[in-house]
């Protein structure tokens, strides 16, 4: 299924109306997406994702700082964003590592819409990361947080071909400015992305939301010249986009795009879902703790007899009898 929200819009009709028959059918998800869409007069394409219970699951599975929370999310959101452009079956690893209070903090998105993450992080070295900004959570993003380190993503295909993996340093503050980086440096593709996070409260009590959006410029050629200026003019328009209209999801998809590119035109592939997914298990648990000597398997032992392993990513416990 393909949307497409600007071929017979004109000017003569009120935005609700041009916009009605191009609206998803009410089977297609609200929040928890993803979805490709391309300019249809420049050479841009793009992706939007929207997480609502999928990342509200992966930040409750932990009691994590609001800062911290808004860091993984940023990695959830930009994991999707990028492993849902994969042209093969598999996984997509995002991972930031560095030497400041947060040590570690991973996204695992696989193309079949599985997403999974957590954040390890000291928590006295957090407090005094706070105190030091007089409370301000804003102030604390991605290099102040992580410190010196490196940016890495990990392409990892389904049928076992070798695993393909870009590093570059972290830089700036958000995890966005660090994919662009990568992008420019490994892939030579100008990119520009935008990352929300935001905690509501409703009747249900609070709740975490995030979204994301990336455009990036298509390679130009004999046919389309030099693609440098439509990216230019499509960078200032995808400006225009706030945090709060992102994460915003009475606002659907294709409204979104419609607001940002009506004059240029744009085209909405059918959204994908995407939904909380982790891989542990009790075999595969089993089968990690058979890997150790038996001296390595006594010294886990806890009183019960038992050895209790916890998923990170998860916080389920497991429990192994030896």
């Amino acid at each position: 299924m393909s949307l497409n929200l600007t071929a017979t819009l004109t000017k003569s009709f009120n935005v609700q109306q041009k916009l009605s028959a191009f609206m998803p059918d009410t089977s297609e998800p609200t929040s928890d997406y993803s979805a490709r869409f391309v300019i249809e007069t420049h050479p841009v394409h793009g992706r939007l994702v929207r997480l609502g219970d999928t990342i509200d699951q992966i930040l409750k599975s932990h009691d994590y700082p609001p800062v911290i929370a808004n860091l993984l999310g940023e990695a959830c959101v930009l994991a999707t964003l990028v492993g849902a452009s994969l042209k093969f079956e598999g996984r997509l690893i995002l991972q930031a590592q560095g030497s400041g209070a947060v040590r570690y903090v991973v996204a695992d998105y696989d193309t079949k819409g599985g997403l999974r993450g957590f954040c390890r992080y000291d928590p006295e070295e957090l407090d005094a990361l706070i105190q030091e900004n007089e409370g301000s959570f804003q102030s604390l993003g991605a290099e102040t947080l992580l410190g010196k380190g490196t940016f890495i993503m990990t392409l990892d295909p389904e049928d076992h071909a070798d695993r393909y993996q870009g590093i570059t340093p972290i830089e700036g503050e958000s995890l966005s400015l660090c994919a662009e980086h990568y992008f420019a440096q490994s892939e030579q593709v100008p990119t520009h992305i935008k990352l929300a996070v935001t905690e509501l409260t409703g009747i249900n009590g609070r709740s975490w939301r995030a979204a994301g959006a990336m455009i990036q410029a298509i390679a130009g050629d004999e046919t389309r010249g030099e693609t440098k200026e439509s990216f230019q003019h499509i960078r200032a328009l995808f400006e225009t986009l706030g945090e709060e209209e992102l994460t915003d999801f009475d606002v659907t998809a294709d409204r979104l795009l419609y607001r940002l590119f009506h004059e240029d035109g744009v085209r909405l592939s059918a959204l994908k879902q995407v939904h909380k997914q982790c891989r542990c298990s009790q075999e595969r648990v089993e089968g990690l703790v058979q890997s150790f000597t038996p001296e390595e398997q006594n010294e886990m032992l806890e009183p019960d007899g038992k050895v209790h392993i916890t998923c990170e990513y998860c916080s389920k416990t497991f429990f192994v009898g030896l």
